[in-house]
């Protein structure tokens, strides 16, 4: 058809402008409203999968998965390549713009699709390693069945063998980290490429960008000094209680502590050797696993609990989903991935935890923990999928634990019939305090430098001859803690932890340690618990159990999502707008000021001396 010059020109002008249109903020809002629909479609069928391998580690499973896995990638892929033809900056409606810069940011998925299966491969092949790793038992070598859960942790929590901790301490990073090492290479320089991708420098760069501040790691830093002097007190007096058991020769007066001793597979919370170590041995707390076991709970038991302390304080039932769909103890005959996890399956009904659980007052905690997780995700399940998640990745990790703070206290243990003592001494508690202390202020500088580890890596400044090295060297600069046995080059101990060879982000554990402590302190003052400088009602006391105005107020946070920045979700519980460990440094003042003066009347020595073994350095980087 022929058309006139000028009007081939008018028309010209007339589809370039209507092709423009189609990006404008009003195109763009019902453009949002599709990605809606799409991504809740394919996050559902990505979690379903990851789901059924985590559940069941069989080679059909992953073959699923990384199938299901690449078909997402791709039109995440294809989505993300849309979002760039809206100028999404300049548009008007900030609710608008922030939903577009969430889209902006792809992840992995922008991996070309054969690097984006390698990465996936990479991870899921590290995943299994960990999850069927095995040892062999150190009383009775032929027996080589010990997984980390339950036979090991209990090992480790239990034993006064010092030459059994450190057989277990060893071949369990034989057979889990040592063998990740290759694959964690590839997995390094795979996430670092989608980074750059996504505009990035490296993948630490990315994962900081969660929490939207440009100085967030000067904050990270600002928080640890502020905690460092009470982690101090306690180093020295955990270290001179462990001297007396294991004499000199084993733990030196003036030397980081050897981290087999400690409790915990990594050394990074020490509640297990709280009994062998406490201020007061004489009063001897009472047994809560042991009355737990007498009263007949069992891993559904304790869900049933932690459900009712939510509902208690008018947060949210369980949907029917959770029991039917969750794994909340080790199921017989198959492989899984025992970390607890909850799961947010994104269709808005279907809510999970897979749990390795057992009856002990340590998993009773985690529970309370792990369904903190799935009270958020049912919070803000009415927002746009893209904000469903918590305000940053350490508020999600804070919230059960804010709520656990509640349940340990031996009020609340007391009201559910756990605990027979009528009421708290001053001994008592102080036990108490201190065992909770071993937990919350002793993981900081383990939760601190396992990102400080991984952050460097990513910026090229640990190369893989050196991973022991360094990780050992963070470990005894920010813990005061060294290994059992000289280190090697060729080995990799930092991948003898979870998240590290999951591609799980670790300073969320950080935060989360201190921000819970913020909003125990804003939710225990709504309710009228904790009353400043009133001894009756302090801090480390206060249970909200049955308190629906903690609740509303912990919902108002909830509540968000991430649809506003983190400063202002702090704002909405605790009316301040930056983390702070003041509220933790409160809670524990009473068994801080104990140890305190008791390192001074004994003179014990405070801080550590470089440790003699070999971290694995090489020659030209000897210490």
């Amino acid at each position: 058809m022929w058309l006139p010059t000028l009007s081939i020109l008018i028309l010209s002008k007339l589809c370039s402008t209507n092709n423009v249109l189609d990006y404008d903020e009003e195109h763009g809002k019902q453009f949002l409203e599709q990605a809606n629909r799409d991504t809740l479609l394919w996050r559902n069928k990505i979690s379903l999968a990851e789901w059924a391998y985590a559940s069941n580690i069989t080679d059909e499973n992953l073959a699923t998965k990384l199938a299901v896995s690449s078909e997402g990638a791709k039109f995440f892929k294809d989505q993300w390549q849309d979002v760039q033809k809206y100028a999404w900056k300049t548009f008007k409606d900030p609710d608008v713009k922030r939903q577009f810069s969430k889209y902006s940011i792809l992840g992995t998925a922008a991996l070309s699709s054969d690097k984006y299966e390698q990465l996936t491969k990479a991870i899921a092949s590290m995943e299994e390693i960990y999850a069927k790793a095995k040892i062999c038992d150190f009383k009775n070598p032929e027996k080589c069945n010990l997984s980390l859960e339950p036979e090991i942790t209990h090992i480790l929590s239990t034993s006064n063998n010092a030459e059994e901790l450190k057989h277990a301490w060893v071949e369990w990073r034989k057979n889990s980290g040592d063998k990740s090492k290759a694959l964690f290479k590839e997995y390094v320089n795979l996430v670092n490429e989608a980074a750059r991708l996504n505009n990035f420098a490296d993948n630490g760069a990315f994962w900081l960008d969660n929490y939207e501040t440009e100085d967030i790691v000067q904050q990270f830093e600002d928080l640890w000094q502020q905690i460092k002097p009470a982690y101090l007190q306690i180093h020295a007096f955990v270290r001179n209680e462990l001297q007396k058991i294991y004499g000199e020769s084993v733990v030196s007066s003036t030397a980081p502590i050897p981290a087999h001793l400690l409790g915990n597979m990594w050394a990074q919370t020490w509640s297990n050797i709280a009994k062998r170590t406490l201020p007061f041995p004489n009063k001897t707390p009472e047994d809560v696993t042991q009355e737990m076991v007498k009263q007949g709970y069992t891993p559904i038991k304790m869900f049933e609990s932690a459900e009712e302390f939510f509902k208690s304080i008018n947060l949210s039932p369980m949907p029917d989903t959770f029991w039917k769909n969750s794994i909340l103890q080790k199921p017989e005959g198959r492989e899984l991935v025992c970390h607890a996890s909850a799961w947010d399956m994104s269709d808005g009904k279907d809510f999970r935890i897979k749990q390795c659980t057992t009856v002990d007052i340590e998993d009773f905690f985690t529970v309370h923990h792990e369904m903190g997780h799935i009270q958020y995700d049912l919070a803000y399940k009415h927002h746009p999928i893209i904000y469903r998640e918590g305000a940053n990745e350490g508020f999600h990790e804070a919230v059960g634990d804010t709520i656990s703070l509640s349940v340990s206290t031996q009020k609340h243990l007391r009201k559910i019939g756990l605990l027979k003592s009528q009421e708290d001494d001053y001994e008592s508690d102080l036990n108490h305090l201190y065992s909770t202390a071993l937990d919350k202020i002793v993981f900081l500088p383990f939760a601190y430098t396992v990102d400080q580890f991984r952050w460097n890596i990513f910026k090229g400044l640990i190369k893989p001859e050196n991973y022991n090295c360094e990780w050992w060297k963070l470990r005894e600069n920010y813990q005061g803690i060294e290994p059992p046995v000289n280190r090697s080059s060729d080995g990799f101990d930092a991948g003898a932890k979870y998240h590290v060879v999951a591609d799980v982000p670790y300073i969320r554990y950080f935060v989360s340690f201190v921000i819970q402590f913020q909003f125990h302190k804003a939710v225990c003052q709504k309710s009228g618990q904790y009353v400043p400088n009133d001894p009756t009602k302090q801090l480390h006391q206060c249970d909200i159990y049955q308190n629906t105005e903690a609740g509303k107020l912990l919902k108002n946070m909830l509540q968000l999502g991430s649809s506003k920045p983190w400063p202002d979700a702090m704002e909405a519980i605790t009316g301040q707008r930056k983390m702070d460990a003041s509220g933790l440094l409160e809670y524990f003042k009473p068994i801080l000021d104990y140890i305190e003066n008791k390192n001074k009347e004994n003179g014990v020595h405070v801080g550590w001396t470089h440790s003699n073994k070999s971290f694995g350095c090489p020659p030209s980087n000897s210490e």
